[in-house]
């Protein structure tokens, strides 16, 4: 009866090895969950950074599009032997507090890279993007949370992870690229920013393997703003 005693009965479980993404899987779930935001950005810049709204009607739409496809790719991985709980963060107070440095270091980070390189003389899209913005709070939470999940769980949770068999430089490379092109839409300092932070949500996600404070600090990062 013994031989079925755990001897390390608190030993924490270790997530499963998840499996290392394809490119073909990569381009695949990448066109899924970002296709459309990064045909919406690039078609903003072709369009002279056509000024988009930040208003309930707009974030609604964002919000309902992340809980249509994401649980529509996390099946996706699902069939192809990825663990869902492993893709997905565990919520915990130390990892908000640790979230909230992560945002702190990312918007730090930023606004220094924007002082040194970006052109500061020129209002940009961004800037008269905010200064019409007229959200609810409740809506700009609900963005918050939603998009925080659903950006971080797949860039980084997936992406990043899955292509760090190709090199850890590579995979950080590819995720911050895929969060610019989406992102274009802000304007040249908007998405320099945009760099900056993945930069450094990647960077801590290497090091750590630990979601849930970037995906905080995503949430700190939608939030903030706009009040």
């Amino acid at each position: 009866m013994s031989a079925f005693i755990d001897p390390h009965p608190t030993r924490m479980k270790q997530p499963s090895p998840q499996p290392t993404a394809t490119p073909l899987e990569a381009l695949g779930i990448v066109t899924l969950c970002f296709g459309w935001f990064i045909i919406g950005s690039l078609w903003s810049v072709s369009a002279g950074f056509r000024d988009a709204a930040f208003d309930d009607a707009s974030l609604f739409g964002i919000v309902a599009f992340e809980l249509f496809v994401g649980p529509i790719a996390l099946l996706i991985l699902r069939s192809r032997g990825y663990s869902v709980r492993d893709l997905l963060p565990v919520p915990s107070l130390k990892g908000c507090g640790v979230g909230a440095l992560v945002y702190l270091v990312a918007v730090l980070a930023s606004l220094i890279a924007v002082s040194l390189l970006a052109d500061g003389a020129a209002t940009q899209p961004i800037e008269r993007m905010m200064q019409t913005a007229r959200p609810s709070m409740a809506m700009v939470l609900a963005l918050s949370v939603v998009n925080g999940l659903y950006e971080e769980v797949f860039l980084l949770g997936y992406l990043q992870k899955g292509l760090r068999h190709h090199g850890a430089s590579f995979a950080l490379g590819v995720s911050v690229l895929v969060r610019v092109l989406y992102h274009l839409y802000q304007g040249p300092n908007g998405a320099l920013s945009l760099a900056v932070v993945g930069i450094v949500f990647g960077v801590f996600y290497l090091r750590t393997g630990w979601l849930w404070p970037v995906v905080f600090a995503h949430m700190l990062a939608d939030t903030l703003p706009f009040l």
